[in-house]
């Protein structure tokens, strides 16, 4: 499993904000907005591509464009919405997916509600969205589920991991599979009912509100 942490200035003052409590939602859904795509850029550097012409105005230039079948983007409902535009901005072209995952905050495993992916994902990248990696069960279940329908390998986009999480990812899949993680930055630790210290609260309040 490869993790990044993305060292960037603009990651990093765009992070700040949203760990600040007086930032509201409107504020922080931009900015997670804003981050998701500077953390894409690292996401999709090994996004495949296949060899293209294209004529300009003035001859014919090599290029490439982006394979098929297309990378398949999937939000894990409700927090990971609030990444899917930063995202698909990058690669409009990609599909999208959406997975509905709930933790139980007793057990702090994730329950699967609603699923929203193609059947067949042989060959396909995946890039899971998630804004929190605490206990790694959402993402590791989240994995599974692309692996078991034919995806070969999946990164995953999170704006902030803890320690135990990504342990508990690299100990679910070990080398068997290619992973990815690219995070804004890893955490200090969980604290006893499994939120990321420091951390920034709760993603999906705070991108949408107490519901």
């Amino acid at each position: 499993m490869e993790i990044l942490a993305v060292d960037h200035p603009l990651v990093a003052h765009k992070l700040t904000t949203l760990r600040d409590v007086e930032t509201d939602s409107p504020t922080f859904r931009r900015l997670a907005d804003e981050l998701v795509t500077l953390l894409a850029y690292e996401a999709t550097r090994d996004v495949r591509v296949s060899p293209a012409t294209v004529q300009t105005p003035l001859q014919a230039a090599e290029g490439v464009q982006l394979s098929k079948p297309a990378p398949l983007v999937v939000p894990i409902l409700r927090a990971g919405l609030g990444m899917l535009d930063g995202m698909t901005r990058l690669i409009p072209t990609a599909e999208v997916g959406f997975l509905g995952m709930v933790r139980n905050e007793d057990s702090l495993e994730a329950q699967t509600y609603a699923t929203r992916i193609p059947d067949d994902l042989d060959g396909r990248q995946c890039y899971v969205l998630d804004p929190m990696l605490a206990t790694g069960g959402t993402l590791v279940a989240a994995i599974k589920l692309l692996f078991d329908r034919g995806a070969r390998d999946v990164t995953a986009v999170v704006l902030l991991a803890a320690p135990e999480g990504l342990r508990f990812v690299e100990q679910s899949f070990g080398d068997e599979h290619p992973i990815r993680i690219v995070t804004a930055a890893i955490d200090e630790k969980l604290n006893e009912v499994g939120y990321i210290i420091p951390g920034l609260g709760d993603a999906g309040d705070r991108l949408y509100g107490v519901v």
